[in-house]
């Protein structure tokens, strides 16, 4: 007797990770080295943009920037707080959300507070370390180039969880009303039951997200805090 084959353990970020859980996805592991992946990503005018940026010769002159205080890390960490604060708020139960747009709509409002708010950060402290040394200056300048970059790629692939987050919605449903009420499991399917699943998982795949769209945020401050 022929039997599955076992899923393939999926690697990468909790984001990842949540959103194959959730979709039930069997994907295979990547063959492509990061670089590859890359190269497939930027167009020719980003690669001479970012080779330009990396093979700049540093300027010997030492520069007068202002210091590094708690203040920015602080304010990176308020704005954060405040994401979350607003993201679980968004979770919470709300009567009459049995259809799955006004949760769309939420996501997707949420996801423009996201991108603006870290756009902003990432902005501040990539002028701050770009006035620190020349060294730091370059690499600020490379951050600017892979954000021009990559940012098209990063919108397009997270347009598309609003969209998997509705399959896993309709899945939940369909299971709460495909589950007989005299069913041992009718109790964890009924409607509040798995509209209560359904919040905390999108939730959980917000409070992820978050975390990656603040890794630029947090790899600039770490480039801030180097002495």
């Amino acid at each position: 007797m022929a039997q599955d084959s076992p899923r393939t353990s999926i690697r990468g970020s909790t984001f990842i990770r949540l959103l194959a859980r959730l979709t039930d996805a069997d994907v295979s592991a990547s063959r492509s080295s990061l670089s590859d992946r890359l190269s497939q990503w930027l167009d020719w005018t980003h690669a001479i943009a970012l080779s330009t940026a990396m093979d700049r010769r540093a300027p010997t002159e030492a520069f007068d920037a202002p210091a590094f205080g708690d203040a920015e890390a602080e304010e990176c960490a308020r704005v954060r707080a405040s994401l979350a604060d607003v993201i679980k708020g968004a979770g919470e139960s709300t009567d009459g959300d049995v259809e799955y747009t006004a949760f769309r709509q939420r996501y997707l409002t949420l996801q423009r507070r996201m991108q603006t708010a870290t756009g902003n950060l990432r902005g501040r402290l990539r002028d701050m370390l770009a006035q620190k040394t020349p060294e730091m200056a370059r690499l600020a300048e490379v951050d600017a180039v892979m954000e021009r970059a990559l940012s098209p790629r990063e919108h397009t692939l997270l347009a598309a969880v609003p969209h998997l987050l509705g399959d896993h919605f309709e899945r939940l449903r369909k299971s709460a009303q495909d589950t007989p009420a005299d069913a041992p499991s009718a109790e964890n399917t009924s409607a509040g039951a798995w509209l209560d699943t359904f919040r905390r998982d999108m939730q959980s795949v917000l409070l992820a997200e978050l975390d990656v769209r603040f890794q630029p945020v947090e790899g600039l401050l770490a480039a801030l805090r180097t002495r």
